[in-house]
């Protein structure tokens, strides 16, 4: 009996020593129901990031090293590694960070609950690494290690920002079984089957960075799939808060792209609160706030006028 394919799709850019840990830990997984191979994407990184790969996988055949000549974002890199994947015809398909380490049944804990009904995206409970929680001095010994990151995500409405549900309280059982609903699912780690993007299509690359996973999370939802996350499936997010609140990166794609995304799906009111927003940013805000609403207004999507 041939068993289903899946590809997981990992994406580097200038993070090689993340990525070798992440990598180590997906070989380690458990695959009792089917097969998989990793798609290592290197984003157009201008360090040495692909020759280290070529270099520690060459003879690897569980790994296949993808180059893109230039950055394409978050959302253009993994399209990449996605059309990689549906052209060889993969059966599923795992979209997870190079920030990650994995238990080893999280895929088949997703696996299983994804043949149940492969109208859904499927996630796993994520935690913080031992070391990367936000608030470091909160927690006793043993809470390390179990702390959540993300049981999906849930959008502020009023507002249009997202948030981690759960996030920094400690797993003592209580998310044995998820009660909250997500409203949309994180792209650190979801599995679906290789139909979702035939019948949602892929990130959208208006974004780039930020938001792409709430906008395919909607547009998935419109299209009848349903967001499930599975508690019995963990993975340690190895959060480093590089491009956190206020950084440029952050300013410049997350006020650009949240206009973009409220003007496609916000109520009215909703619109124009953030478009008042908007203007009254062009004169207060931070630099790359303004930069980010100047290129919204004038259609400059993508990567836009980041450096």
């Amino acid at each position: 009996m041939v068993k289903p394919k899946i590809a997981i799709i990992v994406l580097n850019y200038k993070q090689p020593d993340l990525t070798f840990t992440t990598i180590k830990s997906l070989k380690k997984i458990d695959h009792p129901s089917f097969d998989y191979q990793i798609i290592l994407v290197d984003n157009g990184s201008p360090d040495d990031s692909f020759s280290k790969f070529t270099q520690k996988y060459k003879d690897d055949s569980i790994i296949t090293l993808l180059k893109i000549e230039s950055n394409l974002g978050y959302s253009g890199g993994n399209n990449f590694g996605i059309n990689y994947a549906l052209k060889n015809k993969f059966d599923y398909l795992l979209i997870v960070n190079n920030d990650v380490e994995v238990d080893k049944s999280f895929l088949n804990q997703l696996f299983l609950k994804l043949i149940e009904n492969p109208l859904q995206i499927v996630a796993p409970k994520i935690y913080f690494a031992p070391g990367f929680e936000y608030h470091h001095n909160r927690y006793q010994k043993n809470e390390i290690g179990k702390v959540i990151w993300a049981l999906g995500s849930q959008i502020d409405w009023d507002n249009i920002y997202g948030s981690n549900i759960a996030i920094d309280e400690v797993d003592k059982g209580q998310f044995d079984k998820v009660n909250k609903k997500p409203d949309f699912i994180s792209g650190c780690c979801f599995l679906v089957t290789s139909a979702f993007f035939k019948d949602v299509g892929l990130f959208d690359d208006r974004y780039y960075l930020y938001m792409e996973d709430t906008d395919l999370s909607l547009r998935a939802i419109k299209a009848g799939f349903q967001l499930t996350i599975v508690p019995k499936s963990i993975i340690w997010h190895l959060n480093s808060g590089s491009s956190g609140a206020a950084s440029p990166l952050h300013d410049y794609f997350l006020t650009r792209n949240r206009l973009l995304f409220s003007f496609r799906y916000a109520r009215f009111r909703t619109k124009f609160a953030v478009f008042r927003e908007s203007i009254k940013h062009l004169f207060s805000g931070r630099p790359w706030q303004k930069r980010g609403i100047i290129d919204f207004y004038l259609g400059r999507l993508g990567k836009g006028s980041w450096k």
